[in-house]
């Protein structure tokens, strides 16, 4: 029984659980903030723990031991969601991401993948304390030793010192824009109690105010802020005036894998091909949150940003979305969204219905044949919609038809019936080259479909825009050995960094223009709404979008929200980043290039912000769907 007696100092629960918990909070450290001082932890992370032990040394004197181990767990699985959730999205995850718990069973493989063995140490301590519980006579008698008070006076002094110090680094950096720095800066529990405080007063404000369309948000406002001037007369304007709109949005499919080879073999062959003939803006990059596919699907029809927090689909899936479906619907077209994976998942139905589709077709219609994740294969798609859109063509006006792939999802270990590309060793059992195995797949696939659209003579009398979602490799979660892989010439040939990371390409092909076109212009997921409404003379004068047309503006300016940092946008010359505010970012050249201080300027991050808050502000106006 003496070995188990709590006398000793190193055996009182406040002191064996603050080890424990500095070991839990050096892991999230050293995945998150790598380059981080040491010993910011020990006056960030540490007085916010203290906080609570001091709170259960009050509360629950008799019952200390499972008090300590329930905030054990509470704690732990905060900095284990954290760590998980950066190692995919490079962000701070909040308690908004609950909103996506019921996504989690759809996309485990995805999340499991993520899951590096050394990041389970961090429950080492739970387990055994449950197994010691369970097993060992004496544990639960020096458990129930642990009971009673430590001396008030120690337990108030430490509880003041802690509460001061977290408060301090909280007024200290809550101005920051950037939730990595804040989270650093805070320390990651303070950071999140400051996430709930400030979610729960905008829960408050919504309940008792209701949103009037703001005044100052309108297409002139916009352009404005954006620093554009739309042209008296379009290039390119009516050009395709009739014709249908056909919309590819691909899964996860990156800008760097066009004419990409590995050992002197092209990944995507039929796109490589594509290209000879088309429009194509290698400059195109992603603005999706934390809806991802769903996310893309919102702003490309809206031409509006996601949220600040949680997926589109489900914080805006309730409005009345002024949208690319409804105009041109209103203009004489059928629109059709044709997806794999049952509509309920990502809150699709909903989503549908807010941006106006005038049907969908999901997994009732494709069916369980030839699955890969969480559907039908894109060869399956591709052959059911082709025959679906024959049909739409054979009536007496033209249509819309949205097409979302999947098979290039994430962790991308297609079924080996699918894998066509022959991987060297060296990417054998990697995620860059189950990510190049199941790209090369999916190019397969689309080079199918390309062929019946030509077959059919729809790819003649269609505009068709095909474009990735999001990127596919985030940076947060490939290894050195992978990072290597990237940098190989026949992929990135460089640094692999977030200006390759979040470049998705955007391709067109456009009755009436000879391709091929290579445009310089810097283009973003919002862009493709006025882009293609001018191709096919229907005017978005009158509509609120963020977006410009590509075709007819040479500058731009993008706010990002997810991948990157609050404050982050891209402009003509790369991906701006802020640290702690603008004075401390980095501007990271397109092409690995060296831009100078001047090619991001903090009259731009302010613009970018505005334009954030902008599309926020009108969003929250419209009214709800009945």
């Amino acid at each position: 029984m003496r070995e188990w007696h709590g006398t000793r100092w190193f055996a009182k629960p406040f002191v064996f659980f603050t080890l424990i918990m500095l070991f839990k909070i050096y892991l999230a450290k050293y995945v998150l903030f790598a380059d981080g001082s040491n010993w910011l932890p020990l006056i960030t992370d540490l007085p916010a723990v203290w906080v609570v032990f001091c709170l259960i040394e009050w509360l629950a004197p008799k019952r200390k031991f499972g008090a300590y181990l329930a905030a054990d767990l509470i704690l732990t699985c905060v900095y284990f969601a954290v760590i998980m959730y950066y190692k995919y999205f490079g962000v701070v995850v909040t308690y908004h991401a609950l909103q996506q718990v019921g996504q989690v069973t759809e996309v485990q493989g995805s999340v499991m993948s993520l899951l590096h063995p050394y990041f389970l140490l961090i429950f080492t301590d739970i387990v055994l304390f449950a197994i010691l519980l369970a097993a060992s006579k004496g544990f639960r008698q020096w458990r129930m030793q642990l009971a009673g008070r430590e001396p008030r006076r120690i337990v108030l002094s430490l509880f003041l010192l802690s509460i001061t110090i977290c408060l301090a680094n909280v007024w200290q950096s809550r101005a920051s824009m950037n939730e990595l720095k804040k989270s650093e800066n805070m320390g990651i529990i303070p950071y999140q109690t400051v996430e709930i405080a400030a979610g729960t007063k905008d829960a408050v404000t919504a309940m008792v105010t209701d949103p009037k369309p703001p005044v100052d948000v309108t297409p002139a406002a916009i352009d404005e802020v954006k620093g554009i001037t739309e042209p008296s007369t379009p290039q390119f304007q009516g050009i395709a005036k009739g014709k249908n709109l056909i919309v590819i949005q691909m899964e996860a499919f990156q800008n760097f894998l066009l004419g990409a080879k590995i050992d002197g073999t092209p990944i995507t062959p039929n796109l490589n091909e594509l290209l000879g003939s088309t429009v194509y803006f290698p400059h195109f990059y992603q603005m999706v949150g934390q809806g991802n596919t769903a996310d893309a699907e919102f702003v490309v029809n809206t031409s509006l940003y996601v949220p600040k927090h949680g997926a589109a689909s489900q914080d805006f899936g309730d409005r009345l979305l002024p949208s690319m479906p409804r105009l041109l619907a209103s203009n004489g077209y059928d629109t059709a969204t044709f997806h794999t994976n049952d509509v309920k998942f990502w809150n699709r139905k909903e989503l549908y219905a807010a941006l106006g589709f005038g049907k969908y077709y999901d997994k009732q219609f494709f069916g369980d044949d030839d699955l890969v994740f969480f559907g039908s294969s894109d060869e399956l798609l591709y052959e059911k919609t082709a025959a679906k859109l024959a049909e739409m063509d054979a009536a007496d006006k033209p249509f819309y038809a949205q097409i979302i792939t999947m098979s290039g999802h994430h962790p991308f270990n297609i079924p080996d019936r699918k894998i066509r590309f022959q991987l060297p060793e060296r990417f054998q059992g990697t995620l860059v080259g189950d990510y190049i195995e199941a790209q090369n797949y999916a190019d397969y696939a689309l080079g199918q479909f390309i062929a019946k659209l030509k077959q059919s003579g729809l790819w003649d009398d269609s505009v068709i825009v095909i474009y990735g979602d999001h990127m596919g490799l985030p940076i947060y979660s490939l290894t050195d050995h992978e990072k290597k892989l990237m940098e190989e010439e026949g992929l990135i040939g460089r640094e692999y960094r977030p200006t390759e990371m979040m470049n998705i390409p955007l391709i067109l092909s456009v009755p009436g223009i000879q391709g091929p076109k290579v445009m310089p212009q810097t283009g973003g997921q919002a862009d493709i709404f006025p882009t293609v409404a001018n191709l096919l003379g229907v005017s978005t004068k009158a509509q609120v979008h963020f977006g410009e047309d590509l075709l007819n503006q040479s500058s731009n300016l993008l706010p990002e929200r997810y991948y990157l940092p609050s404050g982050s946008f891209i402009n003509n010359k790369g991906i701006f980043v802020p640290g702690e505010k603008f004075s401390d970012g980095t501007l990271l050249g397109f092409g690995g290039s060296q831009p100078a201080a001047s090619d991001a300027t903090e009259d731009q991050y302010n613009r970018a912000l505005k334009l954030l808050d902008m599309s926020d502000r009108y969003v929250q106006s419209l009214p709800k769907l009945n």
